[in-house]
């Protein structure tokens, strides 16, 4: 497949992302104002922790979705933009901002990868956690967005999905059992035939997922000369899963492979000086 028709059919399949997203837009808001009302609702624990004091930091949140974890950061003293690539996910997570009378926001909406060309800014520390960097086709791109954002002395933060966990079926892990589903290796989306279930009901709307290796990863920081300075992997998440169950702080894992394999990590990368 030449080039052009890829960035063609990537076109494609991030519009039907796109709309599938917006559909379930407003029950993201919804759940997530329910929760931001909880003055104990807060951010993931683990990326709390790793971020650290932001008091006073400017931060590009990429792939925000509806806001919420856009106000936790706010909340915590930071100036942040959002940005997202669908429309109702941006009027949304503005919505929840005036809900909760935060000014320290702002939310765009682009396709991140283009973001480039429609925004210029320099931030202390550009991040996206939970759930996002399988939505963008072109990590190359991505780590040059990076870069171009971010201060000189800031710091890029990733938390997502671990990769090797990426491979296995969802309803066997569910099980405890490990049936790699989806190989490592390639290189094209994967089609779902319904979008949500974590913070909406599951619709039928036809999306695309894009598993990445963790070379891939890595080599799109590199792409925008930026350098890992930390990493760290764990054996749960934020998120509850299927025949899982929580710890004392609130994180999810499989009782039958906890301490056995990586469900999610994080990363921080700097600028090459």
């Amino acid at each position: 497949m030449d080039k052009n028709h890829q960035e063609r059919k990537n076109e494609e399949q991030i519009q039907a992302n796109k709309e599938a997203w917006g559909k379930i837009s407003k029950e993201h808001y919804e759940n997530f104002k329910v929760q931001l009302a909880d003055k104990d609702f807060k951010l993931n624990p683990m990326v709390e922790k790793e971020l650290g004091d932001i008091r006073g930091k400017k931060i590009l949140h990429l792939q925000c979705n509806t806001g919420a974890d856009s106000i936790l950061l706010a909340r915590k003293g930071a100036t942040v933009t959002g940005v997202d690539l669908v429309p109702d996910n941006v009027y949304y997570a503005g919505k929840l901002a005036e809900d909760f009378g935060m000014k320290d926001l702002q939310f765009i909406e682009a396709d991140v990868l283009k973001l480039m060309e429609i925004h210029e800014e320099e931030y202390d520390i550009v991040l996206t956690t939970d759930g996002v960097i399988g939505w963008l086709p072109d990590l190359d791109q991505w780590g040059r967005v990076i870069s171009h954002f971010l201060k000189e002395d800031g710091f890029f933060y990733l938390h997502d999905g671990h990769p090797f966990m990426m491979i296995f079926d969802e309803e066997a892990l569910d099980r405890g059992e490990l049936d790699p589903r989806y190989p490592y290796f390639q290189m094209t989306a994967d089609y779902d035939p319904m979008i949500g279930g974590y913070a909406s009901d599951a619709k039928e709307a036809g999306n695309y997922y894009w598993g990445h290796q963790f070379s891939t990863i890595i080599n799109g920081l590199l792409k925008g000369n930026l350098y890992v300075t930390y990493l760290k992997e764990y054996d749960r998440c934020v998120v509850g899963m299927g025949g899982s169950k929580a710890d004392e702080k609130g994180l999810w894992y499989y009782p039958e492979l906890e301490g056995k394999l990586p469900v999610v990590f994080s990363l921080k990368a700097e600028k090459k000086r």
